[in-house]
């Protein structure tokens, strides 16, 4: 399967620009070109693009995904390395899900008091 810009856009939800602001910041080194210099898309290119987006919704740094990028061009002895990006990527995730879980506590308590405060108004106000 091999689908040009518009329809990979589609497929991973974002648009070309995106794709082609990916490219120029190296983070899609193996796509392709028609005869005529459109970007085309295969399956795996696909498969690396929802990786890349789930990455970023967890706020990886660009930097860090052009490392691994880069590390995985120079093959499998880099895997070491690979492995340590993620794991260290995702301890800064289990981090600022800590500091979320605790926000919504404290979110939850504050409704809950309001929740209280419309209670007893609405009780008062009968």
């Amino acid at each position: 399967m091999e689908i040009h810009i518009k329809e990979a856009a589609d497929k991973i939800g974002l648009p070309a620009h995106t794709l082609r602001y990916y490219e120029q910041e190296g983070l899609l080194p193996y796509i392709n070109r028609d005869e005529n210099g459109n970007r085309i898309f295969n399956e795996a290119d696909l498969l690396w693009l929802e990786l890349i987006v789930c990455l970023r919704k967890t706020d990886i740094p660009l930097a860090e995904l052009r490392a691994i990028v880069e590390l995985t061009k120079e093959g499998d002895r880099t895997a070491t390395q690979r492995k340590q990006i993620f794991e260290k990527h995702k301890e800064k995730m289990m981090e600022k899900q800590r500091d979320l879980d605790n926000a919504f506590i404290k979110i939850d308590l504050k409704i809950e008091y309001y929740n209280d405060l419309e209670n007893k108004y609405n009780k008062d106000h009968k």
